[in-house]
């Protein structure tokens, strides 16, 4: 690749995709809100845009035609209360797909939307008669409908299209309180973690292979393809969060089985191994390493 769009740049993945295809020596055309954010990363191949979801009308003008790759990154509200706002998830939907047309009509070769595996939660509430949902549904249904009609509108407008459906993903400048975040905070803090059992199928990325399988899409992926990115194997919250612990601070407390396992992320859906199948991909962030360094920042951060 030679030459890409990014939106959502300015966000935790899309900063460090951003990051990453700089350091291929792509040149990237970087869609945001806070240009601040990628100060460290100025140089020449770095073209910020600053546009929020209702001003992508501007991306036509500013945007060059014949990009390898659109990017599109940028979703509002990706946890927490967030996911009950079904207008804002709906909006997201829509502005996926404006992103998809603008592409299209600037001739890029590929587009490529950035999802999640709660997906997979909800395509397996789509084959129940009757389940009980949780408020995350109402995000993947969106999510799961941008792919869909998006995948639609690429087949049938002659522009290649993938989506990367993203396990968990940890690391540095990440300030939300997804669980990672929250029981690495409790550690530092040793304060106890309240969670769900240990037995509960898990999977955690850290960024930087976010980053890098996204690169590794654009340049191989298969037309029309959906991938996991995550790991090949699946394993349980238990050992990720006990292995999280002894790393950060090995007396502090976990008390699993407090909540219920309320999510239904069947990852029976998707074929783990497609992406490492057909691009080469693996993750190859250490785990120790890695989780010792979003420990660090997030000491420095909350000021522990």
């Amino acid at each position: 690749m030679k030459a890409v769009c990014v939106t959502g740049a300015t966000g935790f993945i899309g900063s460090r995709l951003v990051e990453y295809l700089l350091k291929q020596g792509v040149e990237v055309y970087a869609v945001g809100t806070d240009e601040d954010r990628l100060n460290s990363l100025k140089c020449d191949k770095l073209h910020f845009i600053k546009a929020y979801f209702e001003e992508y009308y501007i991306l036509k003008d500013k945007l060059p035609r014949n990009l390898d790759c659109f990017y599109h990154l940028a979703w509002n509200g990706v946890f927490g209360e967030a996911f009950k706002n079904y207008e804002l998830q709906l909006l997201n939907c829509k502005y996926a797909c404006d992103a998809l047309m603008i592409a299209k009509n600037l001739s890029c070769k590929k587009f490529i939307l950035a999802s999640s595996v709660n997906v997979l939660e909800t395509r397996h509430y789509m084959s129940l008669d009757s389940f009980e949902p949780r408020y995350t549904n109402v995000y993947a249904t969106c999510k799961l409908s941008a792919e869909m009609i998006c995948k639609t509108l690429a087949y049938q407008n002659n522009i290649e299209f993938n989506c990367g459906l993203i396990a968990m993903v940890y690391g540095e400048n990440n300030k939300s309180k997804m669980i990672p975040n929250i029981v690495l905070e409790n550690l530092l803090k040793n304060n106890p973690s309240n969670l769900i059992p240990d037995d509960t199928p898990y999977d955690l990325i850290y960024v930087e292979d976010v980053a890098r399988a996204f690169y590794a899409i654009g340049e191989k992926g298969i037309n029309q393809k959906t991938y996991y990115i995550g790991h090949d194997t699946i394993s349980t919250f238990g050992t990720i969060f006990r292995s999280i612990r002894d790393f950060v601070n090995p007396n502090g407390v976990l008390n699993f089985g407090v909540y219920a396992d309320t999510n239904a992320i069947n990852y029976s859906l998707i074929n783990l191994k497609a992406l490492r199948e057909d691009t080469g991909f693996t993750p190859k962030s250490d785990f120790k390493e890695s989780i010792l360094k979003t420990a660090t920042w997030l000491k420095k951060n909350l000021k522990i």
